[in-house]
């Protein structure tokens, strides 16, 4: 029961009177150490009230409970050093971290307790450390594994076509090699290993992601840009695409080309998710999720519709119509994708003025040039400038969040030899097995007196105008005006008393 009031009391808007009934409800625990405690029972979703705090973005209760915890260690005028206990916030030894829990969350608030100490120096001790040197190594090997993969699709193995040409249009001079025909010469063995350093990768990949799909769960590992969901989703594709390709060229079956090519599209996009791991790229890579996957998914779905009524329409009129004369429209899918173009306005209507053209084609080429090109392509326009200054006010909050999503994704992978636990072990200092953070401060001692001063100087205000008040009510109406003249140089005496103590104030400034 005491357990949980400490949630519910987390999640009142009262902080203040929260707080102190958390202390009052702590007061009263038996095992106040220890796995008894009921600071350290979880709830139904297995978090304690400390987590539950963060995830909920209540940064008052969050700093009440931090400064519960920490340890006074040495003090010596305006310096001091403090422990703070990071155990449950360290991501080292929790199956459940309480870093990404703030960076997974939807509200915004929680991510504000990043710039609270210690998170803040914690994040910034293990990314500077060890999540750096390790992000960047990882990045420079994924651009070199590409390398390869593009090299081994480059030189894939084809021979030139013998049989005869079933069209006019027909321009193929080259076909897929069959497997006993791949792996002859020299130069064959050593696309072989690349190939096999290509699928390899792919593996490990798919090794690496899905047991995060299933700690985490797909809609939420999918879902959260912070998180890099986008790219995960085309990192998955991309192992999956070449597994397809190495079936089917073990296979011997045509048409490798399909999956080859989505893997190098998809390889290549990836490789933006390293950015990040920089200040000066990672914001870019959040506008532009927030804008593929925000606006240009709705804008799709008109622009489709515009598309495929257009190019029906385009398909109709061409459809009696010779190909030879002009030919964008002489099939179905063709008259789909030269709509398309026609849509970006990659390239300009076509015509030949050789021939006659159909009189429909001027009316509803008109027609889509005014819906398209002015009016769809600007509404696009506006959409993602709206998006860019949504997410430009927040974009230092959002790549911060990244980097800490980056740190705790890197220290989950990497094996425990290369990413030791951060901090200092309680042991060291008769506190026990807790971890804790050592972090120096220096208290500015001038602060300090200015706001004595200031609520000194706010205090005197108050009382004067206070007992000028009671005068006023305690005295009738036949002395109003001798008493109203009185509470005035009551009024300037305290004025002048104040501002003394004002200009003291601003010469200390």
């Amino acid at each position: 029961v005491g357990n949980t009031v400490l949630h519910i009391l987390v999640l009142q808007p009262n902080k203040t009177f929260a707080c102190h009934m958390y202390s009052l409800i702590l007061s009263y625990d038996r095992n106040k150490e220890g796995p008894g405690s009921l600071e350290l029972i979880p709830n139904n979703e297995g978090l304690s009230p400390f987590k539950l705090a963060g995830v909920e973005g209540n940064t008052v209760m969050f700093q009440y409970l931090m400064q519960k915890r920490k340890q006074n260690l040495w003090s010596f005028g305006p310096l001091s050093t403090v422990l703070y206990d990071i155990t449950e916030i360290d991501s080292w030894a929790e199956d459940q971290s309480f870093l990404e829990l703030i960076v997974s969350t939807k509200k915004r608030e929680a991510r504000q307790i990043l710039d609270l100490t210690p998170v803040k120096e914690l994040v910034s001790l293990k990314w500077n450390m060890y999540g750096r040197p390790y992000f960047c190594f990882l990045a420079l090997f994924y651009i070199l594994y590409m390398v390869c993969f593009t090299m081994c699709c480059v030189y894939r193995p084809l021979k030139p076509r013998t049989g005869n040409r079933t069209s006019s249009r027909d321009n193929t001079v080259y076909v897929q090699k069959m497997l006993q025909e791949s792996y002859v010469a020299y130069e064959d063995e050593l696309r072989l290993v690349g190939e096999l350093i290509t699928v390899i990768g792919a593996v490990v990949i798919l090794v690496l992601e899905i047991p995060d799909i299933l700690r985490v769960g797909a809609a939420k590992y999918f879902g959260q840009t912070i998180l890099g969901g986008p790219f995960h989703i085309i990192v998955i594709t991309y192992a999956c695409m070449i597994l397809v390709t190495m079936v089917m060229r073990l296979t011997s079956t045509t048409g490798e080309v399909v999956p080859m090519s989505f893997a190098l599209v998809l390889g290549w996009c990836n490789v933006m998710y390293f950015a990040r791991g920089f200040q000066m790229l990672g914001p870019f890579t959040i506008m532009i999720q927030k804008m593929i996957f925000g606006d240009l998914m709705r804008f799709c779905w008109l622009m489709a519709v515009v598309i495929l009524g257009f190019a029906s329409a385009f398909y109709i009129i061409f459809q009696t119509e010779n190909p030879e004369n002009l030919g964008q429209f002489y099939n179905y899918p063709m008259s789909l994708f030269t709509t398309f173009e026609l849509f970006l306005t990659i390239i300009d209507g076509p015509a030949n003025y050789d021939v006659d053209l159909p009189f429909m084609y001027s009316v509803v080429y008109f027609a889509f040039a005014i819906i398209a090109t002015l009016l769809m392509l600007n509404l696009l326009i506006a959409m993602m400038g709206d998006t860019h200054w949504r997410v430009a006010h927040e974009q230092d909050e959002l790549w911060r969040a990244q980097v800490v999503a980056t740190t705790v994704m890197l220290e989950r992978k990497l094996p425990r030899c290369l990413w030791p636990r951060s901090g200092i072990c309680g042991r060291e200092f008769g506190l026990g097995d807790r971890w804790y953070l050592r972090i120096e401060d220096r208290v500015d001692p001038n602060k300090h007196k200015m706001m004595r001063y200031t609520e000194a100087f706010k205090v005197q205000d108050r009382d004067n105008y206070d007992k000028g008040s009671e005068k006023l009510e305690t005295n009738g109406d036949t002395l109003c005006k001798k008493e109203m003249s009185a509470l005035s140089l009551s009024r300037s005496t305290s004025r002048t008393s104040s501002h003394r103590g004002w200009e003291i104030l601003r010469r200390n400034t």
